[in-house]
Order: C-alpha cells, then structure tokens, then sequence
C-alpha cells in the first residue's frame, strides 16, 4: 500500500466543479489583482475569525514581514520567536533589519516556552512572535501577560494553525496582529501562494493594506516603502470556495488524530503529541529517538513521511554571526533529531491509517524483540 503524507488532489476532486467555476468567474471578470473577489475573501475571512480586519497579501511570509513594518519595527529592534520551526519566521525578522532572538520551546507542545521569552528581553527586545506550531496554540496567557509587563507587540505567526484556538479565541486574533498562510498544504490551502493579516486594529489595517501596495494610500502617491504583496484574485476566488468546508476537515484531522492516539499510546519508544480539542492538527508529529530508523522502515513500507525540522532556526548558516552554538536551545535542538509527521489530511482513508499505525508498532516490536535478544 501506498500512504502519502499529504494529498491535495483528493481534495480538489471533490471540489472540482466549485472550483472549475470560481476560476471560470475571475478569468471571466478580466480582474486578476486585488478587486471584489479578494475583498468578499477578506470579509468571509474577518468573519471566521471574528476579527475586525482582514488584508490579503502575497503569502505568509509577507504577512509575516508587513506586521512588523506596521507594528514600527526597525533595524537594530529585537524579536523573540522560537528556535524550532519554518525559516519565514526568522527570514522576515532579518528581511527588515531587526534581530531575531531565538529561544527554545517546550518539550511537550512544541511551542515557545514562555519562562524563555522572559529570560531573554533586553532592552531592544520590541516584539514577540509565538508560532502555533502543528496546528496547536502557543500559551497566549503568559505571553500576553509578559508583553503588557514590557510593553512589547505580539505578531501571531498562525501558518499552521487556521482554526486553532486558545481558551476558545481564535488565534491570530489574540495578539496585535496575526498571520496567516494559504500555501496548499494548509488546513486552508490555496492552488499556490497566499496570505493574510488579521487584526482588531484599525490604524493597523489602514497601514497594512497601504504597505501591501508599494506604501500608496491612492495610486502613485507613496508615503511608506512597502512591498508588492497583493492576495491574486483567482487564489482569493479558490479560497472563498474553500472556507465553508474548513471546519468540517479540521474535524477529520482531529479524527484522524485520536485514531493515532489510540492506536500508538502503548508503544514503547515513541512520544505522542500534546493532545488538546483546540488543536487542528495540521501535522501529527511524534517524537523517537529512533526517527530516521522509523522513517526509512516506513518509505520501505509505502508511507511517506515528513520532517519538520532537520535544522533548528538558530543553528541556520544564515545567523551564523548571530553567535549561537549547538547546545543554545537543547529542546529545539532534540527535536530537529527525533521529530517525524506522519501521514494526516482529511481525506486519508481509515484503512490507510490502520496501515500505517500497524507500521508503526510493527517497527517498534521489531526493535525491542532486537534488544531483548542482544540483552539475553
């Protein structure tokens, strides 16, 4: 059997005609940048989230890269965000001029420990960026708590986690501004790139959508350098098709995630993800320390795998001058060693998860019976 770790085909099949149409609309329309389509997506989006603001821009990264800039960030700031995670975090803090300062994260959620953020403020120190990693919400209470205590903005990087919350808000509305990705393998994915910036700040969102522009309030009147970073139409017209049905695939993931639960909590040797009813779970992500064994005995098998992430953020030949040794962010820098996603989209089939949970344990009976034997 062949178990594929993502598949957004299957998805699209079911969504051909819909998705057929929305594209025949926009081609239709003549309008292809910015116009009605993004903005009837923005509202449907301010509405999920019961944001009050919603600016569609290029891809997460942007979204990432404009908070700042509209937040005021500036070279020579510093910016605490987690040592484990995507790169676009760490990339649109330096794009920018400022300096990330990495810190580690907890062993269990595998977010930003919040006692680090703490630790690590200085007075440059201007921002916090928690990452909801894998679909489950960083701890906003302490970090709320320690950002009002030194008057620092807190800019939500929710790539991975549309339709997570914290204490049943929505994250990315949590903090001053959250960000958000539509890169296909998403919970809400795109047929490319794109992005978006929620707020609940009005002064914010008028500068953002300037800055999205090239700084211009009207056409050819600049009064901000900013980017060109504008949500395509047809990426906006597919994602309007998209959002009526997010809350139903989130449930399959959680579904597909207590089948997991129940199929691997007894396995010696591995560590399960915290396990939350926030979490959407657009990773499921176990802990070995065996993980590339693991891995390569699962590609034997057909399944295919993921690794989120080889190389922890802060040991990154970029930020080499930044000074960090192995050793900095011992977590982050186990997980990089032990971390594996296994196979977990909505339409991954009941007998594809029972294949791969029996891989799984299969492997793991395999290896002990080989220690017991060497033991003996």
């Amino acid at each position: 059997m062949k178990v594929p770790a993502f598949d957004i085909t299957r998805q699209h099949y079911q969504l051909e005609n819909q998705l057929e149409s929305a594209f025949q609309s926009v081609l239709n329309s003549g309008r292809f940048i910015m116009g009605d389509e993004v903005k009837l997506f923005e509202e449907k989006m301010a509405q999920y989230l019961d944001a009050q603001f919603a600016i569609g821009v290029g891809n997460g990264t942007d979204a990432l890269t404009l908070s700042l800039l509209a937040l005021g960030i500036q070279p020579g700031d510093e910016v605490i965000l987690p040592g484990f995670g995507t790169f676009a975090t760490a990339g649109a803090v330096s794009r920018i001029g400022a300096t990330p300062v990495f810190v580690d994260v907890d062993l269990s959620s595998y977010n930003i420990d919040p006692e680090q953020i703490r630790v690590n403020i200085s007075d440059k120190t201007k921002a916090i960026i928690p990452v909801h990693l894998f679909g489950m919400s960083a701890d906003m209470e302490s970090i709320l708590t320690i950002a009002r205590e030194h008057k620092l903005a807190v800019v939500e990087d929710c790539t991975q986690a549309l339709g997570t919350t914290f204490d049943g808000q929505p994250v990315g509305t949590i903090g001053d501004m959250g960000c958000f990705s539509f890169f296909p393998a998403e919970n809400l994915g795109a047929l490319g790139d794109g992005g978006m910036v929620v707020t609940n700040r009005s002064e914010s969102a008028e500068v953002l959508r300037m800055l999205r522009v090239h700084g211009a309030r009207r056409k050819y009147f600049h009064e901000m350098l900013g980017l060109n970073s504008r949500l395509d139409a047809i990426q906006a017209a597919f994602l309007r098709v998209k959002l009526p049905y997010l809350n139903q695939w989130i449930q399959l993931r959680r579904k597909i995630a207590a089948n997991y639960y129940q199929g691997l909590h007894s396995v010696a040797g591995i560590k399960l993800p915290f396990r939350s009813e926030d979490h959407t779970y657009n990773q499921f992500t176990i802990t070995t320390p065996k993980r590339d064994e693991l891995r390569n005995y699962l590609a034997e098998k057909g399944i295919e795998t993921a690794v989120y992430y080889p190389l922890a953020l802060h040991l990154q030949p970029v930020f080499a001058q930044l000074g960090y040794k192995g050793g900095s962010l011992p977590v982050s820098e186990s997980l990089t060693r032990r971390a594996l996603s296994l196979p977990v989209f909505p339409e991954l089939t009941e007998q594809e998860q029972s294949y791969t949970i029996k891989k799984v344990r299969e492997f793991f009976d395999r290896s002990n019976e080989s220690i017991t034997k060497q033991l003996q």
